[in-house]
C-alpha cells in the first residue's frame, strides 16, 4: 500500500501534458476544494478528478465478485465501497459550492486523451456561457434611430 501513488500518477500526467500544450492553465491537488482534485481550473471553476478502475470501483460488481474469491476480499470490499462513497460525498459538497466536477477513468485518459480533454474543454464553454449569462448587460435598453 505504502508504494501507491495518490498523486502524479501516470493517467494524471498524461492529462495535464495535454491541457497544458493546449494552453489551459491549472493547479495540481487543489488543496483548498474538498477532495483535493487531480486537476483544478480555478478560473472555470472545473474540478477534474483521474480515477483508477481498481481503486474506485469500475464495474464495481464485476471486481466485487473477484474480490470474494481472494484473500481478505472483507478489507478490500470495504475500502472501495468506502472510496465509492467518499467520491459521491465530494461531488456533492463541490456541487454545492457551484464547482463542475469531471471524473475520468484511467482508461479513458490511456485509449483517448483527446476526447478528455474535449471534455473538459465543452464544460470551460457552458461555464463561460453561464457567467456571460449571468453578468448585467453594459446596456439596459438599445435605441434605434427613427426611420423615415
Amino acid at each position: 500500500m505504502s508504494h501507491i501513488r495518490s498523486k502524479d500518477t501516470s493517467i494524471e500526467v498524461l492529462l495535464r501534458k495535454t491541457l497544458w500544450h493546449k494552453g489551459y492553465r491549472y493547479r495540481k491537488n487543489y488543496k483548498l476544494l474538498p477532495g483535493k482534485p487531480d486537476i483544478v481550473l480555478t478560473r472555470y471553476h472545473i474540478a477534474v478528478f483521474c480515477d483508477s478502475e481498481f481503486w474506485h470501483g469500475k464495474e464495481w460488481n464485476v471486481l466485487k465478485s473477484r474480490l470474494l474469491k481472494g484473500k481478505n476480499a472483507e478489507y478490500w470490499i470495504k475500502k472501495i465501497e468506502r472510496n465509492m462513497e467518499r467520491d459521491a460525498e465530494i461531488d456533492q459538497k463541490l456541487f454545492q459550492m457551484d464547482w463542475t466536477v469531471i471524473r475520468f477513468w484511467g482508461e479513458e485518459i490511456q485509449k483517448d486523451t483527446d476526447k478528455c480533454v474535449r471534455i473538459i474543454e465543452e464544460a470551460i464553454f457552458e461555464n463561460l456561457i453561464s457567467q456571460t449569462a449571468d453578468e448585467p448587460y453594459a446596456f439596459d435598453t438599445i435605441e434605434v434611430g427613427e426611420s423615415e
